[in-house]
Formats: C-alpha cells, sequence, structure tokens
C-alpha cells in the first residue's frame, strides 16, 4: 500500500504528476530514490535535479471571465526568464485553463487536463526545457456576486498584482482600491482580520516603548491605544489613507461612490522566498575544487 504522504513527497522532489508519482511507488514497491530514477529514465522528471534550486523571480497575473476570477503566480530562477516570451505565454497557458475550470485549490489545479498530460506535467516539460526550475507558487480564485464588481491592478509587469471585490460601487472604484492594495500593500482588509496574537504582540512593543520614554503606566497604557489604530490603519486596507485624497480612507471612498469593499487578494512575487545568496568567489571555487 503507497501512502499519501510518500506520493506527496515524491511528487515535491520530482514535479510529476500524483498518477504518476503513485505509479512510480507502485512500480518500485515504495523506493522514494529508485522512484525518482523511474520518473526520470521514463523522462517524466527530467526537472527532478533542479528542484534545489531556488526560484524566487517570476510573475503574477489575473484572469476574469465572468464572476470567475483567477490569480496566479509562476516563479522562475532569474528574471531574465520571467521576462521571455515562453514564459509569459506559459503564465497565461495555466491562468486560462484555471479560469475555464471550477477548480479552487492550487492541488487541484496542478491535476487538470492541460495539452497532452496536466499543468503539473506542463511546468516540469517547461523546466526541462527552459533551463530553469519553474513552480507554479500560488493561486487565489475569486467568485462575485450579482451587483458586485471585480477590481483588477498589475505593477511593474506583474510583480505585484491585487484583485478587490467592492458591492455597489462600479469597476473604476473597484480598480482605485486594487491599486491602492498595490501601492500600500496591506496585510488584512478589515481590523477585524487581524489575528489577536498579532495585536497583543504589538501592544507590548508599543507598551515597552512608551514606557522606556519615560512615561507613567496609566499614560503609557493610554498611549497604546492611540499607537495601535495607527498600526491598523498601516496594516489594514479598509482604513488606510486614500492615496488618491488622504483626507479619507478606503472605506469613506468605496462608500462615497454607492460601495461597500468586500475582499482582496495580492501577490508579491517571490515574497516570502529565500532567495539565495552566494559569493561568487566562493561559487569559482567550489567549481575548480568540484
Amino acid at each position: 500500500m503507497i501512502s499519501a504522504s510518500l506520493v506527496k513527497d515524491l511528487r515535491e522532489q520530482t514535479g510529476a504528476g500524483m498518477m504518476d508519482c503513485k505509479k512510480a511507488l507502485t512500480e518500485c514497491d515504495g523506493n522514494l530514490e529508485a522512484a525518482i530514477d523511474w520518473l526520470r529514465e521514463k523522462g517524466i522528471a527530467k526537472s527532478a535535479k533542479k528542484e534545489s534550486r531556488i526560484a524566487a523571480e517570476g510573475l503574477a497575473k489575473i484572469f476574469v471571465k465572468g464572476n470567475r476570477a483567477v490569480m496566479i503566480e509562476i516563479n522562475a530562477e532569474t528574471d531574465f526568464v520571467s521576462k521571455n516570451d515562453e514564459f509569459k505565454e506559459l503564465l497565461d497557458t495555466v491562468g486560462n485553463t484555471i479560469l475555464k475550470s471550477k477548480v479552487k485549490t492550487l492541488e487541484e489545479a496542478l491535476e487538470l487536463p492541460c495539452g497532452e498530460g496536466t499543468i503539473a506535467d506542463l511546468m516540469v516539460a517547461k523546466t526541462a526545457k527552459i533551463g530553469e526550475k519553474l513552480d507554479f507558487r500560488r493561486l487565489a480564485v475569486v467568485t462575485k456576486k450579482k451587483g458586485e464588481n471585480f477590481g483588477a491592478y498589475s505593477h511593474m509587469g506583474g510583480k505585484i498584482t491585487a484583485l478587490v471585490v467592492v458591492e455597489g460601487a462600479n469597476e473604476e472604484v473597484a480598480k482605485d482600491v486594487a491599486m491602492q492594495a498595490a501601492a500600500m500593500s496591506p496585510k488584512y482588509v478589515f481590523k477585524e482580520d487581524v489575528p489577536e496574537e498579532e495585536v497583543q504582540r504589538e501592544r507590548e512593543v508599543l507598551k515597552e516603548q512608551a514606557m522606556n520614554e519615560g512615561k507613567p503606566a496609566d499614560i503609557a497604557e493610554k498611549m497604546v491605544e492611540g499607537r495601535l489604530q495607527k498600526f491598523y490603519k498601516e496594516i489594514c486596507l479598509s482604513l488606510q489613507a486614500f492615496i488618491k485624497d488622504g483626507d479619507i480612507d478606503v472605506t469613506k471612498y468605496v462608500t462615497n461612490n454607492g460601495g461597500k469593499l468586500k475582499s482582496m487578494e495580492m501577490f508579491k512575487v517571490g515574497e516570502g522566498i529565500q532567495k539565495r545568496e552566494e559569493n561568487f568567489a566562493d561559487e569559482v571555487m567550489a567549481q575548480i575544487k568540484g
């Protein structure tokens, strides 16, 4: 019996499709290393040796059709490859394939039929052809209801993408809010979205700051609450000062246009990925010794 966790491990190491991984493990009696070799021998996992590389460049893009919107991020190792037409075509193929489907998760998307195989198979094939590790990193699927509008915005050619939904207001208003998100990088939409542990951590830091300024405990507490409101205004989209009119916040801007802010999704390409920092001299010496 081949466990799901073993299939997952093989898939992560090779980028091959789920069924191919299961078949490889079955053929190799559950031996992970042998299964990797089996996939490579079959030409299914030509990119396995590239899995240890770091892909932190790339592009994100939004695809919209009717009441459904899809935002994806695909990464490459270098910015040069992400500007390549073949990479951009890959981005479009993956995005449009997902847009036409009913999938909601990255795992489901990877198994979608695409060309001669699945999206996962396509990623492996393109990795082998282009010569860099490519990674379909994440996916956001958003649907809107009647009376709601999408606001989509892409910044720096796809390095930052933001997708918002507003109720009542028009698409132009929604796009303004998406631009706001891309420019100001809010972590949350509403104050209520901020996890309590994050609030408590910030409260403790602010209290320590006030005490270090020599303020009495009761005064420090009041200062904390005031500064905490500033903290919310920095990290919550709905509370941020509107970039086109600093006298009002985003909520007021949407409300003034007969609407209500509903949701936000934002991708910053490579965000959170540990980029490799290599010393050139060390790299040369490593090659000489190798």
